[in-house]
């Protein structure tokens, strides 16, 4: 695919459960696949005229690396057009088009959930598209030939997903390590790998996080180190199958406990929070039941403040929002169940990302500048954020160390 920020996969793949890409090239590729997908066919049906988009179209993209892609285009029951988008280089996955159309010989596609747009111009002979992919803000050229049999490129088949583990399974790592980021590092990542867990680039503050669904604020008494030193942690599970999400936090839990000896309290406390509820005009999510019992995909790619939700129950996106956005923690009263996606496109504050331990820049004059948060989430996704204060559950630390070796 030709997305430009991070690299996850989902269901036997890969998926990135929170991911903040900071520094990083304008169009490091990346690959996100939210559904098991099916094989398209390998057979495309004959162009009707040369000004017909009907068949298989190809072409490279260079953004740092050579992507291959691959647009495989067929007729809709109404007469329009639809495809699948493949990037033979970032796994081949077919990726279905949102939309795609083709008005006089003017080309336009987009890939909704990735933020992406291509328009081009489709030459007379209909055997070429010239045109440019726009993801991010940024844009590059890509140049589409109509192939044929003969020059069709071999699209690799996706690996097998792997069976979800037991759901009554009570897992542990079987093998975990744990070792300092390299301080040049700009990624921050939690990744699921089919049965493999990474943790890329964070301090225990974050950690603690994940695992346990709270918030900083609500994390009282770790030391001044549980938010400088930053660590990558790799482990597999010691059982058969994929875990589930909540699963993958008891062994974060369970390693907490083991490598950084954590012991701890809950109490309640009265704290300054945000709620999250339903505004007047109603949600404005789309409902996701491709895999009721997948992981969530919550990540922003193209900078701060692009967040793309797949998969995801509200507590999630709550969970993303306390831990890696805002100061405090957020309340899910919306009453929504089961899980969704959407995308949200704000321009942060200073305020916001502190979590992260990032700066945010000053905020663009330009007319075209997404609005705030709480105006985003209002006018796009339909719910409503506010702040108030709420008795919250808080950990007391009573004990921790820095990790033993591996």
């Amino acid at each position: 695919m030709t997305p430009q920020n991070s690299a996850p996969k989902l269901r036997g793949t890969r998926t990135i459960l929170l991911s903040v890409a900071l520094g990083l090239a304008a169009f490091t590729p990346i690959l996100i696949a939210f559904t098991n997908p099916t094989t398209a066919s390998a057979q495309t049906p004959a162009p009707a005229s040369p000004q017909d988009l009907t068949g298989t179209w190809q072409g490279t993209l260079h953004a740092g690396q050579d992507l291959r892609t691959v647009l495989k285009v067929s007729k809709t029951d109404a007469g329009g057009y639809k495809a699948d988008f493949y990037s033979i280089d970032q796994g081949g996955q077919p990726f279905p088009v949102t939309k795609i159309t083709l008005e006089g010989t003017t080309v336009k596609y987009s890939l909704t959930p990735f933020d992406l747009k291509y328009e081009g111009k489709l030459s007379a002979d209909g055997k070429t598209i010239e045109g440019t992919s726009t993801q991010g803000g940024g844009a590059l050229p890509l140049n589409f030939t109509r192939a044929t049999p003969e020059t069709e490129w071999s699209i690799p088949k996706p690996p097998p997903p792997i069976p979800p583990m037991a759901a009554n399974a009570d897992p542990s790592f079987e093998v975990a390590t744990i070792k300092p980021s390299k301080p040049d590092d700009q990624r921050k990542a939690f990744i699921v790998n089919g049965n493999q867990f990474h943790i890329i680039n964070e301090p225990l503050t974050q950690i603690i996080s994940f695992a346990f669904d709270v918030q900083a604020k609500q994390v009282i008494g770790l030391p001044d180190w549980a938010d400088t030193d930053r660590f990558d942690i790799d482990g597999k599970p010691d059982g058969e199958g994929a875990p589930d999400g909540k699963q993958w936090k008891i062994m974060i839990q369970k390693l907490l406990a083991d490598r950084f000896v954590l012991k701890f309290h809950k109490e309640k406390r009265e704290l300054s929070v945000y709620v999250l509820s339903i505004s007047k005009t109603g949600q404005k999510m789309t409902k996701d039941e491709s895999d009721p019992n997948g992981l969530p995909g919550l990540f922003f790619r193209g900078g701060l403040g692009k967040l793309n939700v797949r998969n995801a129950l509200m507590t999630d996106f709550t969970g993303l929002m306390q831990s890696a956005v805002l100061d405090r923690p957020v309340l899910d009263q919306t009453g929504l169940t089961g899980r969704w996606d959407f995308t949200l496109n704000w321009t942060p504050d200073e305020s916001q990302f502190k979590g992260m331990g990032v700066t945010i820049p000053p905020p663009t004059e330009s007319a075209d500048a997404p609005p705030n948060l709480y105006t985003a989430i209002q006018e796009q996704i339909g719910l409503k954020l506010e702040a108030t204060k709420a008795p919250a559950d808080v950990m007391v630390i009573d004990h921790v160390e820095k990790p033993s070796e591996n």
